[in-house]
């Protein structure tokens, strides 16, 4: 079943308004339905498929649904779905021990087209108006099934997202909480709490995010997101969490210890450590010869970062990762550039004959 005539989302947010675009783009007709009509409105129009007058009207003859709400509300509306539908129920929440425990317990024998996921994308804002069938291409999704899915169903999932551009990765529901636990909900906590910590100390020192330059607009990016919506996925997650926190801890603490203690070598060696570990983070797995990161001034005017791109295609060179950070200055920007090893050469003189002057970190 990768390909489905009809697919209904509920919950028409930022990610479930993607997912409506990307199953539309895949030849689908779709309809959808939120708890809050106005949204569901709004995604309609942006999204252009049928909005629904309630859950039941959205879901009763579709093949595939994708449940796309608020973590709180996923379990009740998981089991209404399969109530309403003989359909292939998904869902898309951060957290699925608890989620997938209580929806079995609830739905029955229904439980069988019950199949968990977790797409690994979006972005902190939320809301329709940020939605885009691109938000899904290439990005890990989580296929999380509990025993009592079935064969068909989960291989239908698997198919299904894969056939719009998404990886779909098969994982048991504990394991992802505990993977995601570090590498979605810590760094949610660890940014959160840095601009926490800047905040405070601004009523002291009012200039002091005068002075933040693009790291600290990296790491404090997140510290933009939902309140309520990431309030409820960690204590969904409390336990995971709770542990990934304490092994962070532990690492700042060693980490400040040996800059206290001025152990210069080993101030270096775990700053090594993590940038080989972060070069590799930025190499797809196809990637064999590792990858080289550029660094690019570009004017901070529509179009500079289209024409870098341009370039770099013309010239026939494949970018890996790409990052940009604004100047607090305005008037300029930099570009973090990524691409395979042996692709570095290239890329820098492809760059520089287009009057730019690429200067490789890494």
């Amino acid at each position: 079943m990768t390909s489905l005539e009809r697919v209904a989302v509920v919950g028409t947010g930022l990610i479930g308004t993607s997912v409506a675009l990307a199953a539309a783009r895949a030849g689908a007709a779709v309809s959808g339905w939120d708890a809050d009509p106005a949204v569901t409105l709004t995604a309609a129009e942006l999204a252009g498929f049928r909005p629904a007058d309630s859950l039941g009207d959205a879901v009763g003859d579709a093949q595939m649904v994708v449940v796309a709400t608020p973590i709180g509300s996923v379990v009740p509306s998981v089991v209404a779905c399969l109530a309403s539908s003989s359909a292939i129920v998904t869902d898309v929440g951060s957290v699925k021990t608890p989620i997938v425990q209580q929806v079995v317990e609830t739905a029955s024998a229904d439980a069988a087209r019950y199949v968990p996921g977790h797409p690994m994308g979006g972005s902190e804002r939320s809301g329709p108006e940020h939605a885009s069938a691109s938000v899904l291409d290439g990005i890990v999704w989580a296929i999380t099934p509990h025993e009592g899915s079935g064969a068909a169903e989960v291989d239908a999932v698997e198919a299904w997202v894969a056939s719009f551009g998404a990886r779909p990765v098969r994982l048991e529901p504990e394991r992802h909480d505990r993977l995601v636990a570090f590498v979605s909900h810590l760094p949610q906590v660890a940014s959160t709490a840095l601009m926490s910590l800047a905040a405070s100390e601004e009523a002291g020192e009012p200039e002091i995010l005068l002075l933040a330059a693009g790291g600290f607009r990296d790491l404090t990016r997140l510290a933009a997101s939902n309140p309520a919506l990431w309030s409820d996925i960690l204590l969904a997650n409390r336990r995971a969490t709770g542990a990934a926190i304490d092994l962070y801890v532990d690492r700042l603490a060693r980490l400040r210890d040996e800059i206290v203690g001025e152990r210069g070598a080993d101030v270096e060696s775990t700053f090594d450590e993590a940038k080989q570990a972060r070069l590799r983070l930025s190499a797809k797995p196809t990637v064999r010869s590792g990858v080289a990161v550029l660094q690019i001034e570009v004017p901070d005017r529509p179009g500079a970062l289209a024409s870098l791109t341009a370039v770099l295609g013309e010239g026939d060179v494949n970018i890996e990762d790409l990052q940009i950070v604004h100047s607090p200055e305005g008037g300029r920007g930099t570009v973090h550039l990524t691409v395979a090893a042996d692709a570095a050469e290239r890329a820098t003189a492809v760059l520089a004959s287009d009057g730019l002057d690429p200067v490789r970190l890494a």
